[in-house]
């Protein structure tokens, strides 16, 4: 059966009804685990699943299901382009100069990866853009944008889409308040290395052809895609291309040669297939192996065909019989096993294949240490467990078995990584690849400890010329405890919902310090709604320590809450995601976090497997992931013996009758620009499916739920706002009434929903240090006039104290005080505003006053404290306008009473600023207009009255 929206839905379904049941039933083993929350654990099966069902089907089957159309919300914008073709040739020429004649002649020829098929002769690209946005955007004079987030989809190089991706990347547009620019580049097995690459960075020398400024861009890639993204920063830094403003690494797949020590692992956590990829034969899959193309090439014109032993023995008959059973067991097995402890390999050399070898191997080429060898046609010997292993078919779909151990195929392996842009690597800490990222990590930031050992594309000289040559990368390595791969891919959950305010933030920090500017990105805390961090919650009375910060407003979140789960780490806690970039301490932050968000130290490199691997053994493959890969090869292949053996013999008839292909190039196998054939089909259009458009659809709903509540939020805000403002008879508002008396909180005895306030913009600053700090949010508490329930304590303001009054200071339930936000003067015609609540109920926070006998925190009132500042009149607001990590304050229109309101000034409007404590000037960029935040009105009868008692 097809893979289509039916066949899929059957197969998955039992596995959605099993899950939900044992989710159900054995939750105690799930607690620490992010399969806790029902929505993860089903989205993890869910993928598993389906990727063990597409394996039962061809690669053509899984590609034309995964590159369906799927809708667009109405919400955002999408634009289709095409990269014109003096993009391409640069691009093709770029990748020609990396990769050298030798790379050239390794690869198989010059031109055959700049063919494309019939029918689909250009690149398309998607732009993504959330639609007010791009109004927003049209309105500037810089219509193309300061923020451009170029983005390559995952998929092992080999599936998946734009389609399938699109509700990814519009997450990640609406987050960062950018447009994002995604490729739909050519898939192996039929277009395999360097086909893609040369279509991603043709994209990129689209952008900068555009004038757009390589300050404003920043790359993005998830699995492959990061792959793919590290591998072009590598071609732009050596070629001399203007690098991006940085990068953003969601799970790359960086060694394809398997070689790390996670891959051994039983990979419960992730739902990559432990053993790879394998799919049902078909023409584009498995290509034929090294014994068909050595066959092949001995009987070509010209060549010595092999003589041919008769057989006169019975004895003899018999031995050959059972050679040719061998051979065809082989076959189909894709691998064979000799008993040889010590293979005769001495006559080996150990260096690069030559120059003049024609790329596909007619030599052989051994490891130092004698136990790995290429051999002519891509065939890999390995020494496993005193066994030679003589691996005949192709392992990888991207690229041949020759091809694995080449720095642009595994970056991993490249002698430097040095001098790049700052990269963001996200890291599933339950996933099969994680220990190749965060090597990859240590060696940007530390490229002259990390060096690949010599293989059959580059010298140990080579590699030590390059290493020396490139300046540490600043990296921020962000390991998640137990999440699978590329965890965003589940953004319905809320790991995900962490894990693209990490992306927001650094992509934010990047620009800004790219642009010598502040960057606003969406701060939808308040309105977001998501499974809750630590389990549902029945009553308001038990609320913990991370339902309250999650309620809170964004500026009294980072004081280092902890849950009761994490009582044995309490105080090693060091932030959360989102927050503002720390300092880079020797080119590095390193982070450990948890499914709810929080960070933690990552232990340190001497603890982690990952950089303890001798050198030697980078690119080498493993024990572990070699025979699992040889045990479901031999369980596929045996199931689909006879498609493969006749796919295989149409083939190899194919390649004898010959080609329509390149004069002097041999193309790898599986390229369909090898086997151009006279009728060959046109690549069919995509339809549309409804299991993707489904799946797009259940990806998509947290953003549809946030905007439908942004909106809701606007709305009841602005009918507030008309209906409280008294009007004399000329119709303006009256700022001298008072306003409308507010309901006793004490009449809320029923638990209720807390109100979310509408989304607002984090503000970035960059500091001297090339560092953001977030200093907007400077929110002061103040508090209500009476208390809420008998057993709630009262919130008292936070002060300047310049006018004498103690300065009321947090206490948190340990005992321990919260930091002090900097000095926020507020008018004096504005009320108090409320703490926060959930349902009616006040979070059990307690306040102290400086000073034995100090005045109780609650007696605290307008009144009581004198906030007036010499030359501001009453009636007056206050805007903030960011500096140099501080704030100045900004004089504003007269303002109704009874709101709280804290502005941005927009640098648009106000040109060049002076920095009052630096005294530098701030450029005049694009920011976005006022942001406002209003906090709850307050009786002024009841204020006053509260104020006379105390």
């Amino acid at each position: 059966m097809p893979i289509n929206t039916i066949s899929v839905g059957a197969a998955v379904a039992p596995t959605i009804i099993e899950t939900y049941i044992s989710h159900y039933l054995n939750r105690r083993p799930l607690k620490q685990k992010p399969t806790a929350h029902i929505s993860y654990h089903e989205g993890l099966e869910l993928i598993r699943r389906f990727l063990h069902y597409s394996s039962l089907h061809a690669v053509e089957e899984i590609q034309a299901f995964t590159s369906q159309w799927v809708p667009v919300p109405v919400w955002v914008h999408v634009d289709q382009l095409v990269i014109p073709d003096a993009q391409l040739k640069l691009s093709a020429n770029h990748i020609r100069s990396q990769l050298g004649p030798g790379g050239i002649k390794t690869v198989g020829g010059n031109t055959w990866w700049e063919w494309r098929r019939e029918g689909n002769e250009e690149l398309k690209a998607e732009w993504i853009e959330m639609r007010k946005d791009m109004e927003e955007r049209k309105k500037s004079p810089n219509v193309k944008g300061r923020r451009v987030m170029l983005y390559v989809h995952g998929g092992a190089y080999y599936f998946g889409s734009v389609d399938e991706h699109r509700y990814q990347m519009q997450r990640h547009a609406r987050k960062l308040k950018a447009r994002v620019l995604a490729p739909r580049y050519r898939l192996a097995p039929q277009f395999p290395f360097p086909c893609g690459l040369m279509d991603c960075l043709a994209a990129y020398l689209y952008l900068l052809e555009q004038k757009h400024d390589p300050s404003t861009i920043i790359l993005a890639g998830d699995s492959a895609g990061g792959g793919m993204v590290l591998t072009m920063l590598v071609v732009m830094r050596d070629q001399g291309i203007p690098l991006p403003a940085g990068a953003i690494l969601l799970s790359p797949w960086v060694d394809l040669t398997h070689s790390f020590p996670s891959l051994a692992g039983d990979g419960k956590l992730d739902y990559i297939p432990p053993h790879g990829f394998v799919h049902k034969p078909s023409v584009s899959w498995p290509p034929p192996n090294a014994d068909d193309l050595l066959a092949y090439e001995g009987n070509r014109p010209g060549s010595e065909k092999p003589k041919l032993d008769t057989a006169t023995t019975r004895e003899e008959k018999q031995k050959e019989k059972s050679a040719k059973k061998e051979e065809k067991q082989d076959r189909v097995r894709g691998f064979s096993l000799t008993n040889a402890d010590k293979p005769d390999l001495g006559h080996l050399s150990n260096a690069p294949i030559s120059d003049e070898s024609d790329g596909a191997g007619t030599e052989t080429w051994i490891s130092q240490d004698g136990k790995y060898s290429i051999g002519p046609k891509s065939l890999l010997s390995l020494q496993l467990d005193g066994k030679l292993v003589e691996i005949k078919d192709q392992i990888q779909l991207y690229a041949p078995n020759h091809m694995i151990t080449h720095p642009l195929v595994s970056p991993a392996l490249q002698p430097s990584l040095g001098g790049l842009p700052p990269l963001l690597i996200q890291v599933g800490g339950g996933e099969l690849l994680k220990d190749e990222q965060i090597y990859i990590a240590h060696k940007a930031a530390q490229p002259l400890a990390y060096l690949p050992p010599p293989s059959n594309h580059q010298t140990a000289e080579a590699i030590q010329e390059q290493a020396a040559r490139y300046r540490p990368t600043n990296v921020q390595l962000q390991v998640w405890d137990d999440l699978c791969h590329v965890a965003p891919t589940l953004s319905f959950t809320r790991p995900a919902k962490h894990m693209y305010r990490g992306v927001a933030q650094f992509g934010a920090w990047a620009l800004a310090r790219a642009q010598k500017t502040s960057i606003d990105i969406m701060d939808d805390d308040s309105i977001s709604v998501v499974s809750t961090d630590s389990g549902s919650t029945s009553s308001n009375s038990q609320l913990g320590a991370e339902d309250i910060k999650l309620n809170m407003p964004q500026s009294a979140q980072h004081v280092g809450f902890e849950s009761v789960d994490t009582k044995k780490e309490q105080g090693a806690v060091v932030g959360r995601a989102g927050d503002p970039i720390p300092p880079f301490e020797n080119h590095m932050i390193r982070q450990r976090v948890d499914r709810h968000g929080r960070i933690y130290p990552l232990p340190p490199p001497s603890e982690l497997e990952a950089l303890n691997l001798p050198s030697s053994d980078v690119g080498v493959p493993k024990k572990g992931p070699v025979n699992k890969w040889m045990k479901a090869q031999q369980q596929w292949n045996s199931k689909f013996a006879k498609q493969k053996l006749k796919i295989q013999k149409k083939r190899m008839k194919d390649m004898e009758k010959g080609y329509e292909g390149f004069d002097g190039e041999t193309p790898p196998p599986t390229a369909l620009a090898g086997r151009i054939l006279k009728g060959m089909k046109k690549e069919k259009k995509a339809k549309k499916s409804w299991g993707m458009a489904m799946w797009s659809l259940w990806g998509s709903k947290h953003d549809e739920a946030t905007i439908g509540r942004e909106e809701k939020a606007d709305q009841s805000q602005s009918l507030e706002a008309d209906s409280s403002q008294p009007t004399t008879t000329d119709g303006l508002s009256d700022p001298t009434s008072e306003p409308p008396t507010r309901r006793n909180p004490n009449k809320h005895l029923a638990p209720a929903p807390p109100t979310r306030p509408r989304s607002r913009s984090r503000h970035s600053n960059v500091t001297d240090r090339g560092q953001i700090t977030a200093s907007m949010e400077n929110l002061a508490h103040l508090a209500p006039p009476t208390p809420s329930l008998a057993d709630a304590t009262i919130l008292a303001p936070e002060r300047d104290g310049s006018n004498g009054a103690p300065t009321p200071s947090l206490v948190l339930p340990d005992g321990g005080e919260r930091p002090q936000s900097p000095p926020t003067l507020i008018p004096t015609t504005d009320t108090l505003s409320t703490r926060p609540t959930r349902g009616g109920v006040a979070y059990p926070f307690t306040l102290r006053v400086g000073g034995e006998g100090g005045a109780n925190a609650s007696m605290l009132t307008l009144q009581s404290v004198n906030l007036a500042s010499p030359g501001l009149e009453q009636g007056k607001e206050l805007g903030v306008v960011e500096g140099e990590g501080t704030e100045q304050v900004v004089e504003k229109g007269g303002e109704r009473p009874g709101v709280e309101r804290f502005e941005t000034a927009d640098t648009g409007a106000l040109g060049r600023e002076k920095n009052d404590s630096a005294g530098q000037e701030i450029e005049n960029v694009e920011r976005p207009g006022v942001e406002r935040f209003e906090t709850a009105r307050e009786d002024l009868g009841t204020l006053a009255a509260a104020n006379g008692k105390a």
